[in-house]
């Protein structure tokens, strides 16, 4: 979270040759001045994020790279359009996994790895941002064709292969380019105490105009445009399956609703704060120091839960399949009874793959 009136305390860092913490006056010319002092807020961050981020990194790592394994190495081809987005998904997860140990390590002793580095990690986390939200919007959008357009599903099954390969193209390409005001802006910015930390700077506009800007890219783009989609497909795919009569069908159903639940209880409270930090930079409301901080504090932890993502979406997407679920039980058997027997084309029988296109209900089924 970006703090406000930097521009005030760098001018005062600048142009005076004492800390101007030394001055008596120094927390009424604060608050005249809107900044606030935030070691609590750096205390705070340096004690709850480091533990979280490292959980969330061996959590994800471990069952991101399980997907990957099964994916290229079990399975040996992706068969579905769903198949092409959930591997994108876990190397996009991967990808953010791995920028998690610099925000550790920035939480707790500050950012000593350089300003490209700073701008390469706070770029791959938006990216990231970004790709996971689209691919997962992708899904959505496979699971309704298959579901709801079974004709035209049915009718284009062969070039749906090639066309989940152009979408994620394409949504690499988009997601590098909205990730580009992290390139621009982030910077490593020195503050009290002689620590420096990676945040983004923006350009010194009277109005704010791109801070605003770049936080509307992010609220529209990563999460209302992907949850309007997302709503809308799986409303429809949810009238659709109502309207069966097999039981297995309406299965379904819990699956669903964990997957809209989870990622709105992830992204919607960032985000909000997201919206009130654009409010704020358009029109300043909050002028009060505990406000101010309470408000840093709601931000980290709204941030640190929209990262969480990153370790559950092999679990709510992946191994929630039953399909896919019965092909790690038999890997399991097969490591723990002896593999001498055979390989995996003997151990696992070719399947078809996670939520197939040819028969959606027991793989969307818990």
């Amino acid at each position: 979270m970006d703090e406000p009136a930097t521009t005030f305390m760098t001018t005062v860092m600048e142009y005076t040759e004492t800390d101007p913490s030394d001055d008596p006056d120094y927390e009424i010319l604060l608050e005249n001045t809107g900044m606030c002092k935030r070691d609590w807020v750096r205390h705070f961050r340096g004690q709850y994020e480091p533990p979280l981020f490292w959980i969330i990194f061996i959590l994800g790592a471990v069952g991101n790279l399980l997907v990957v394994w099964i994916y290229t190495t079990v399975r040996n081809r992706l068969k579905t359009m769903t198949d092409v987005y959930l591997l994108n998904l876990a190397v996009a997860d991967l990808l953010f996994l791995c920028m998690l140990p610099f925000w550790a390590v920035d939480a707790t002793k500050g950012w000593n790895f350089g300003v490209g580095l700073c701008k390469l990690v706070s770029a791959v986390y938006k990216i990231n941002f970004f790709s996971s939200m689209f691919l997962l919007t992708c899904i959505s959008v496979d699971r309704y064709i298959a579901i709801v357009q079974v004709t035209k599903a049915q009718n284009l099954k062969k070039k749906r292969l090639f066309y989940s390969k152009l979408a994620c193209l394409g949504v690499w390409f988009v997601s590098t380019l909205l990730a580009l005001p992290e390139f621009i802006f982030a910077h490593v910015k020195p503050e009290q105490g002689g620590m420096s930390f990676c945040t983004l700077v923006y350009w010194n506009n009277t109005d704010n105009r791109t801070k605003i800007l770049v936080l509307s890219l992010q609220i529209c783009m990563g999460f209302c445009l992907p949850l309007l989609v997302m709503f809308f497909c799986y409303s429809v795919i949810i009238r659709t399956l109502l309207q069966a009569k097999s039981f297995e069908k309406h299965k379904a159903l819990r699956v669903i609703f964990v997957v809209v639940f989870v990622f709105v209880l992830s992204q919607l409270p960032y985000n909000s704060l997201l919206i009130v930090e654009a409010a704020q930079a358009a029109n300043t409301t909050m002028t009060e120091c505990d406000t101010v901080i309470r408000f840093d504090i709601a931000g980290q932890v709204a941030k640190s839960l929209a990262f969480t993502h990153a370790c559950l979406n092999p679990f709510l997407y992946v191994f929630i399949g039953v399909r896919f679920r019965q092909d790690l039980l038999r890997i399991a058997k097969m490591c723990v009874g002896g593999h001498g027997k055979g390989g995996f084309s003997k151990t696992v029988p070719k399947r078809p793959s996670v939520m197939s296109d040819t028969d959606t209900t027991p793989a969307l089924s818990i």
